[in-house]
Parts: structure tokens; C-alpha cells; sequence
């Protein structure tokens, strides 16, 4: 996925897409690691997070396979602040991945 996928990046999070291997719902896969923050009380707070705005989205969001990286490292996330922005970076990418198929 990082090497044949696109990225968008917004305030919070980092989004990297591919074509979904189920063509009816999007895969999730999260990337938090210590460069984010030392402390795993944080990384593990940023998964939760992060997992639930992709719940609540899920049915808005298009086949794909997903990775979410989170990137505000000053910030505390909250889920009324990521589904958004979520939702608007994987409909870029769903746009953009569509555009490089069509020859």
C-alpha cells in the first residue's frame, strides 16, 4: 500500500489508499508509531480514535483499502474531529485513484 497507493494529508490525519479487495466496503489499517509520540497511553488513544471515526464513516466511504496515519502530534484527537476529515480525504483519494484508471 505505501509504495502503489495515493496519500492525502489533512490537519490530523494522513490518509494512504489503494483499490479495495471487497468491492462492497472499505479495509482500515492503522499506523501509529513512536514518532508520533513516546508515550503508548497517547498511540493507543490516537488507535481508538481513529478506529471509531472510520465506524462512523464506514457506510459513507467507498471500497477501498485504507491506512490512517495520525500526524497533529500537539493536538489531542477526538472523533467529532476526525470523521470528517476522514470522510473528505478518502472521497479526494476515491476521485483521484478513479481519474488514473480511466485512460
Amino acid at each position: 500500500m505505501y509504495a502503489t497507493g495515493v496519500r492525502a494529508r489533512g490537519q490530523l490525519i494522513l490518509v494512504v489508499a489503494g483499490p479495495g479487495d471487497n468491492p462492497l466496503m472499505a479495509r482500515m489499517g492503522l499506523s501509529v508509531g513512536r514518532k508520533y509520540n513516546k508515550s503508548a497511553v497517547i498511540r493507543n488513544r490516537a488507535r481508538r480514535v481513529m478506529r471509531e471515526a472510520f465506524r462512523l464513516e464506514r457506510a459513507n466511504l467507498p471500497a477501498l483499502n485504507l491506512i490512517l496515519i495520525p500526524v497533529a502530534r500537539d493536538r489531542k484527537l477526538t472523533t467529532h474531529e476526525v470523521a470528517p476529515e476522514l470522510r473528505r480525504l478518502v472521497l479526494k483519494l476515491a476521485k483521484r485513484l478513479e481519474a488514473a484508471e480511466t485512460p
